[in-house]
């Protein structure tokens, strides 16, 4: 074991131990005469800092450097420190320089903030365009969710991005206008380098320093972090002068001292065991709740929130102390008596029943007014004790007094089981205790198992280092910058290696890694090592066929098909599988197989309590055969995928949770799946995963009405009338919009439903051929648009492919990409003409 903080007491019972950490005894605070005044800001800063007027004590250390400097900068701090501030100084400075004499702010810079999780990226994004709007700078998210136009990403000074998104954007290479726009780039949470997304971070942190270097332009680096023990190496990896730009705030800075209490239960039969966590959360909720307190217990699936608050009220009932955490209810509704018809308004019963006891639960799956509803609740005191998930410490501001975190195994989908809770969560729950306006202290417990007290110990009181999780996905990084062009052979590999977290590490603490100490003393920069890491991790791609490698040169070059798996983001693992699956002459249900197959679902887990489930969705919603055993990962993918589209109930959470996994990657692999065929010439496989790539996206299939997705004119019950009666918009253009009404039996929406239809998109093609030689012919191809375009609706036009393919083996010939809008278009190439010729060349225009 390591050693305990300062001050720890530790308590041994029969059942669990407990370890309590109380708060720092030194506060360490600046007095408000010390504080920086917002007024020392330019008139132009101080319109983003409305309503502050002086900066706190970590915003006013950091100020002169993150302010008045261009320096890179570390800042490492407690969560609640006000770090979201520091990112606004940095901001405000870079927006001032790109203010042009006449108060114009230009558009020829970008400011790009990385948040770790979509629900983060959104909260930035909200906050930052609230901040910045008096500045005249537009703000936009950028992730996965939310797809920006070309014109859009123009027009924004600042985008808030996850890493994942950023990656892929940066993978394109600096001919891309958006990446040498950059001139500050601010990463938040940098102590995930450690956690299986960190070599995310250290990707696009490493291709930012070599671009900077590369071609002597300015982009500022601005980090952010929880307090971490080996803070000087993430500084060193980050290019930070340790003198001028490193910051490191313990506890001690935190705005309320925190109490963590760390209980481990040592009872090892599992329902015992959650016996035993509920006493134990009930004991420490009804203690705060007498004391005038509120509490949040933080559990990890959406029915234990229910299942936790119930076991609560029993036990109060079973000690004869009913109502006992209605204890401050009644004067929080006497002072907010509008909060009374919230209670009788809930949609979901237990709610009512809770609330009328003190308590209450969030989670996802409830209607959006409930949560909103039991938010106002808990934000007026008229609840005591909040039983939730953990994505409300991610979303909502809502503090408490204490919180407990009451068990340590979440459900996670893409490691296919239970695993425990990341530091990350635990940080940012944790964060939520104590409530900056209101207390002069918080408290925070986590109640785990035995076995994992020592880990959660050591992760909270910030000693474990953080070490580089790179060598794991150093294929697909290393495959990434070969195609990006920025490495061509082995020895700049070893290079591009050395601007890594993990070339910091290596150095710092070889033995993790497999380097014996005389391996550092012989060979100090370990390039020898670095050699080998990138020589194995190139063999593999090269064995894939993602590059080429010439063993003996160390030359690498990049193929399509890694060009393909660096653009839509696939793994090496994953090619390697379809090299030995696809074939030209791939059905549905093959291809639907293929692409469930990915090594990217492949830790999924099938259990025995989800077979009848799964067999019923598979009897109701799936319309493409599942091929394979129930017991393999891809079949239950296919019957998952298929529910989605066809937008069947899934009851159990582990398998909505498994959805939306499976639902995250499936469109992006198809389209991977469609531009290998395309590649390959396989015209039939290569329009099937493009249907399947677009019902995921519109979660439609191509047989039902494409009305529905215009949902602001036609309601999602009447496409579904649509779909019933068999008409197809072809019809549906030829008729009245009151035939159409009659038809489908709502006379209001036949003139809708005719507009919908005219905005289908409808192309006439004429085709000309015209032999050139006996070997090559032109094609000149006419499209005239025959819909009525709006940019509301097809954006700056739509997109289709246009390719060429025989009729006998369904070989493609030629494919391109056409953006039609109004104006017809005329599309002209030449192919070559194969002998012995076959019948028919086909012309197809699938939509993109």
């Amino acid at each position: 074991g390591r050693a305990l903080p300062p001050g720890a007491r530790t308590q041994q019972r029969e059942s669990y131990d407990m370890v309590t950490v109380p708060p720092p005894t030194e506060r360490t605070q600046l007095s408000d005469t010390e504080r920086i005044p917002v007024s020392n800001l330019s008139s132009i800063a101080q319109m983003a800092f409305a309503g502050v007027e002086r900066l706190n004590t970590v915003q006013s250390v950091v100020y002169d450097t993150v302010y008045n400097t261009p320096e890179n900068v570390l800042v490492c701090a407690p969560t609640g420190a006000g770090k979201t501030n520091v990112a606004l100084l940095s901001i405000t400075r870079e927006v001032e320089r790109h203010i042009s004499e006449t108060g114009m702010l230009q558009r020829d810079f970008k400011v790009v903030y990385v948040a770790p999780m979509k629900a983060l990226a959104a909260e930035v994004a909200d906050t930052m365009q609230r901040r910045l709007r008096a500045l005249g700078a537009t703000v936009r998210e950028l992730t996965g969710d939310m797809q920006l136009s070309r014109r859009e990403i123009a027009e924004t000074h600042m985008l808030v991005t996850t890493p994942e998104k950023w990656d892929v954007v940066t993978r394109k290479g600096s001919g891309d206008p958006l990446v040498s726009q950059v001139k500050l780039l601010i990463l938040d949470e940098v102590h995930l380098l450690h956690e299986d997304r960190g070599p995310v971070i250290e990707m696009i942190a490493a291709r930012t320093i070599r671009r900077i270097e590369a071609s002597q332009s300015r982009c500022r680096i601005v980090a952010l972090s929880a307090t971490l023990p080996n803070y000087e190496d993430v500084a060193l990896f980050l290019r930070v002068n340790p003198e001028r730009g490193l910051f490191y705030f313990d506890a001690s800075f935190r705005p309320v001292p925190l109490e963590q209490t760390f209980i481990g239960v040592k009872e090892t039969n599992v329902y015992k065991r959650q016996r035993e966590m509920n006493r134990i959360a009930y004991t420490r909720a009804l203690d705060a709740v007498q004391r005038g307190h509120q509490i949040m217990v933080f559990v990890h699936s959406r029915k234990d929130t229910v299942r936790t608050a119930e076991a609560l009220h029993e036990m109060s009932v079973e000690q004869g102390r009913e109502g006992a955490f209605t204890f401050g209810c009644d004067a929080a509704l006497g002072a907010h008596p509008e909060l009374k018809r919230e209670l009788k308004s809930f949609a979901a019963r237990e709610l009512y029943t809770l609330a009328a006891q003190g308590l209450a639960v969030h989670h996802a799956g409830l209607l959006r007014r409930d949560r909103n509803a039991v938010e106002r609740l808990f934000k007026a005191g008229a609840v005591r004790v909040l039983v939730c998930t953990a994505t409300l410490a991610w979303g909502v501001n809502l503090p408490a007094h204490a919180v407990i975190i009451k068990g340590t195994e979440v459900y996670v989908a893409e490691k296919g089981g239970l695993t425990e809770l990341s530091m990350l969560d635990v940080m940012q729950i944790f964060g939520r205790a104590g409530r900056p306006q209101f207390d002069d202290s918080g408290e925070a417990s986590i109640i785990t198992s035995h076995e994992q007290l020592p880990r959660y110990l050591s992760m909270l009181s910030a000693q474990m280092p953080i070490e580089s999780q790179l060598i794991s996905h150093l294929e697909d990084h290393l495959n990434a910058e070969i195609v990006l062009g920025s490495v061509s052979n082995i020895a700049e590999a070893a290079e591009w290696l050395a601007y890594t977290y993990l070339f910091v590490r290596l150095v710092r603490n070889p033995t993790a890694y497999g380097v014996s100490l005389q391996q550092v003393h012989d060979d100090p920069t370990l390039r020898e090592k670095r050699i080998e890491l990138v020589s194995n991790a190139a063999r593999r791609l090269a064995e894939a066929r993602m590059v080429r490698f010439d063993r003996r040169s160390g030359a690498l070059a990049a193929t399509s098909l890694g060009r393909t798996a660096s653009l839509f983001y696939v793994r090496c693992g994953t090619i390697e599988q379809f090299k030995t699956m696809l074939h030209a002459a791939a059905g549905e249900s093959d291809c639907m197989h293929v692409l469930c197959s990915a090594s990217e679902f492949g830790s999924m887990k099938v259990r025995d309590e989800e077979t009848e489930d799964l067999d019923r969705l598979r009897r109701r919603a799936c319309r493409i055969d599942v091929t394979g055993t129930p017991d393999v990962y891809a079949h239950k993918c296919s019957i998952l995928l298929q529910a989605y589209v066809s937008r069947a109930e899934i009851r159990s959470f582990s398998l909505a949770s498994d959805t939306s996994f499976v639902v995250q990657s499936a469109a992006r692999i198809a389209r991977a799946l469609f531009d290998i065929c395309l590649k390959n010439g396989w015209g039939g496989p290569a329009e099937i995963f493009l249907r399947i790539a677009k019902a995921v996206d519109a979660r439609r299939w191509d047989d039902e009405s494409p009305l529905a997705q215009f949902p602001t004119i036609v309601p999602a019950d009447v496409a579904e009338r649509v779909t019933k009666q068999g008409l197809s918009v072809d019809r549906l253009r030829t008729m009245t919009g009151a035939d159409i009404g009659r038809m489908v039996r709502f006379q209001r929406y036949g003139n809708a439903l005719r507009s919908a239809a005219l905005m289908v998109p409808w192309v006439d093609i004429d085709v000309a051929v015209q032999p050139i030689t006996a070997t090559v012919a032109r094609f000149s191809v006419k499209l005239r648009p025959d819909f009525e375009y709006k940019p509301r609706f097809h954006g700056p036009g739509v997109a289709f492919w246009l390719w060429v393919e025989d009729s006998e083996n369904e070989h493609v010939y030629h494919c391109e990409n056409v953006l039609l809008a109004e104006e017809e278009r005329r599309v002209e190439f030449t192919i070559p003409l194969l002998q012995p010729l076959p019948p028919m060349h086909r012309v197809r225009l699938p939509g993109r």
